[in-house]
C-alpha cells in the first residue's frame, strides 16, 4: 500500500515541513507576500498526510481548513494580481 511506503519517509517529512513552516515565517515577518502562502501550502499538506498516518484528526481537519484558505489565497493573488 502507498500509505505505508511513504511511512519510511515520514522523518524527512517532517524535517522539510519544519524547514518549510521556518521558511514561511520568516517571509511572513519580512512581508514577502505571497511567498510565505506558497510556503505554507506543502507544510499543511505534510501534516494532513502525517495526521492520516497516525489518525490525529483534529490536527488533520486544522490542517485541511488552513490548506484551504492557502488555496484560496492563492487563487485571488493569481485572480486579482
Amino acid at each position: 500500500m502507498a500509505v505505508v511506503r511513504l511511512a519510511a519517509y515520514e522523518p524527512l517529512l517532517k524535517n522539510i515541513a519544519l524547514g518549510l513552516g521556518v521558511l514561511s515565517t520568516v517571509a511572513i515577518v519580512q512581508n514577502w507576500y505571497p511567498l510565505n502562502m506558497f510556503l505554507s501550502l506543502p507544510f499543511c499538506m505534510i501534516w494532513i498526510y502525517v495526521a492520516w498516518l497516525h489518525t490525529e484528526r483534529q490536527l488533520k481537519w486544522v490542517n485541511i481548513l488552513f490548506a484551504g484558505f492557502y488555496v484560496y489565497g492563492i487563487g485571488r493573488y493569481f485572480l486579482i494580481g
